[in-house]
């Protein structure tokens, strides 16, 4: 599948960024132009969300064959890659599978382990929204806080929303593939060892990669090293923005 981009900078090796679920790369571009002043930054699209192609089928290992497809597209090589949440595990995966040609690797708020079933109420929300009668962002809002309490959950995922065509409104990710996936998304995947260097950071207040995590950490990626953020939670990089950059362009820059 050939993703979206956005190429932010010419300066050094490549940076390639992932997102989460029900995000894009658009989430990450104040970061990436700091990023950019030492690296050429791709921000991807991942399949079935931001610009990328729609597809019925959806699945970690097709999200890596994607990447690699991506990778030998633009002919990068000595990659650096940061993942968040789903970003992170497509990114581990694709680790394991092609560390040759990875040099640093980051993994924001999420460890190679599976994880139960919880964005069962975004999804209900979503599918039940139906966009064409609705035929206003307000009005789609007002649908979504029936669901969703928090603010900036909803302002999270009316991001996506755009107009398709004049009257008609449409979310950039692919609700029906996602909803219909969504199991195989959180649980676990067919994760190898990873030996490049990495770094994993977690939220404080979040508890995806909690401290007995460690095992899996330690067992799929020997070469790694855990930061937590204090006041942060699974949004970390929106969080607490400029501890998030201080910690990952340190490690970046680390030979």
């Amino acid at each position: 599948m050939k993703l979206h981009y956005r190429k932010i900078g010419e300066n050094g090796p490549p940076l390639i960024i992932l997102h989460g679920l029900f995000g894009s790369g658009d989430n990450w571009q104040t970061l990436a132009r700091h990023y950019a002043e030492n690296h050429s930054v791709y921000l991807v699209d991942q399949r079935n969300h931001g610009r990328s192609p729609h597809s019925e089928a959806f699945s970690y290992r097709l999200m890596a064959d994607d990447l690699l497809e991506f990778t030998e597209d633009h002919a990068l090589d000595h990659l650096r890659i940061i993942g968040h949440s789903m970003g992170g595990k497509t990114a581990m995966l694709f680790a394991a599978d092609h560390g040759a040609i990875i040099d640093k690797l980051i993994v924001a708020d999420m460890a190679p382990k599976p994880y139960p079933p919880h964005h069962g109420t975004i999804l209900k929300a979503l599918t039940s929204a139906d966009l064409s009668a609705l035929g206003k962002r307000s009005a789609v809002d007002r649908h979504l806080a029936g669901f969703i309490s928090e603010k900036a959950i909803r302002q999270f995922l009316l991001k996506n929303l755009y107009w398709k065509e004049k009257g008609q409104l449409a979310w950039r990710f692919n609700v029906d593939a996602i909803n219909a996936h969504i199991e195989d998304i959180v649980d676990e995947t067919e994760q190898g060892i990873g030996l490049a260097d990495t770094l994993f950071v977690r939220g404080a207040l979040s508890d995806y990669i909690k401290d007995e995590d460690q095992q899996f950490l330690d067992h799929y990626f020997p070469n790694h090293r855990l930061e937590t953020i204090e006041g942060a939670g699974h949004w970390l990089h929106a969080d607490a923005p400029e501890t998030f950059l201080d910690i990952t362009r340190t490690f970046l820059q680390d030979t």
